[in-house]
């Protein structure tokens, strides 16, 4: 297969590029580890049919007979100058493209606390996704923490299906989260859908300046001990979503050789304006470059496709949209930052990494990443850090690595895909 734009990833970034780029003629490859389009925002399940923004923009590459959708596949490595190797359900190949639009998103941060590891406790995007893939959740107790407008979304979604959501707890103060509510006037979509929600949630009890610091239960979560102020309170419940915000996901980019800066405490990929990375002919958008919300990845999918196909002037369109979301984006970021009081939470005996079965007490006597993976293996799992490498970088101060010392694959990947490479160089 070979593509004029290949774009990596079918969220609203994604998404809107693809539109772009077909609707100018160009020969589209859209390719996404879930089975159906919409990234994690707008993500499809049994009962979760695609609505407004999202059915519109997924409609309108259905009809297009130039976009190649190649769901359900994840990429494992670049095998050449322009070529990536795939990796599907049933086969390993790989495929050619002319330009590439890197729309990765954004994957939850999660920190240690005693119990974080118990059964029925998941991120708020990790409820929303297991809700929307059709695990009943109808008569739970369910506790929504962390920070960030998430949590609201993912409380709206367990309760649609019948959950009992008893209590939000957010750890920003309360002053903050008023004046980002407030501050909310200047992108009226962003206003609507707060008070849509605020309305469906208006008897859930909101505790701001609060964040759990220990899930309970002896095999199962029973519980959980939450602190506001100086008191402590106990909430019984079946479900914890817990997770502190979005982090870029910044793998595929990092490990193509895509520059990476710091940007809102997080690592992110480099852009310019035309959001061009630092590789010639690759672009991202979305929040792999920045985490602002699915406005701000649409229309910096829009400005990537048209800068990848040389339409420099319809790509500066877009500019006045997305400073717009981007000013809404630090307003966020800035209400919702983390309380240093949160990298205290674990103990020395808890769970840092979950793949190793690493202690916190033991990779907190490193003073490096890296030093800690070489003395305890910690990050050396199958999710090769992507858990507790951001959680170590807030609770320890490490820096961070960019693409975290990740080498091909990416991702787990048959050995028949890894010799479709070997393959290939050997007929050629």
């Amino acid at each position: 297969m070979k593509f004029d734009i290949l774009i990596i990833g079918a969220g609203p970034a994604g998404l809107n590029a693809a539109r772009v780029a077909a609707r100018a003629g160009a020969q589209v490859g859209i390719v996404d580890d879930n089975a159906l389009p919409g990234g994690q925002i707008w993500r499809q399940g049994p009962q979760h049919a695609p609505a407004g923004p999202a059915r519109e923009a997924i409609e309108a590459l259905t009809a297009l007979l130039n976009v190649a959708r190649l769901s359900g596949t994840r990429v494992v490595q670049a095998s050449g100058a322009r070529q990536l190797l795939l990796e599907d359900a049933a086969r390993g190949y790989t495929v050619d493209y002319g330009k590439l639009i890197i729309a990765t998103g954004a994957r939850e941060r999660f920190l240690p606390y005693p119990g974080w590891t118990l059964p029925g406790v998941t991120g708020a995007g990790g409820l929303q996704a297991l809700v929307k893939g059709g695990m009943p959740v109808r008569g739970e107790r369910i506790v929504i923490a962390g920070t960030g407008p998430l949590l609201w979304a993912a409380a709206v979604t367990a309760r649609e299906r019948g959950a009992q959501v008893v209590a939000i707890v957010e750890q920003a103060p309360a002053h903050a989260v008023r004046q980002f509510a407030a501050g909310l006037v200047a992108t009226p979509a962003k206003l609507v859908q707060a008070a849509r929600m605020r309305f469906d949630l208006r008897a859930t009890p909101y505790l701001c300046g609060a964040h759990v610091v220990e899930a309970g239960g002896e095999t199962q979560l029973t519980h959980v001990r939450v602190r506001r102020g100086v008191g402590d309170l106990s909430i019984d419940c079946e479900r914890l979503a817990c997770a502190y915000g979005l982090v870029p996901n910044t793998l595929v980019g990092a490990a193509l050789g895509c520059g990476i800066d710091e940007t809102q405490g997080v690592a992110a990929i480099a852009v310019d304006d035309l959001q061009a990375t630092s590789l010639p002919d690759v672009y991202a958008a979305g929040e792999c470059t920045g985490v602002g919300g699915m406005e701000l990845a649409a229309v910096e999918g829009r400005i990537a496709a048209h800068a990848a196909l040389g339409e420099a002037g319809q790509a500066r369109a877009g500019f006045a949209q997305r400073a717009r979301y981007r000013r809404f984006a630090a307003r966020m970021h800035e209400a919702f930052a983390l309380d240093a009081r949160l990298r205290a939470l674990a103990e020395p005996d808890t769970v840092l990494c979950r793949c190793e079965d690493v202690r916190f007490g033991d990779a907190a006597q490193y003073g490096s990443w890296r030093d800690a993976k070489l003395q305890t293996r910690c990050g050396m799992g199958p999710c090769q850090g992507k858990i507790c490498g951001e959680a170590a970088a807030f609770c320890f101060g490490w820096p961070r690595s960019g693409a975290g010392g990740q080498r091909p694959p990416f991702s787990p990947a048959r050995i028949g895909t890894l010799l479709e490479v070997h393959d290939e160089a050997r007929e050629t």
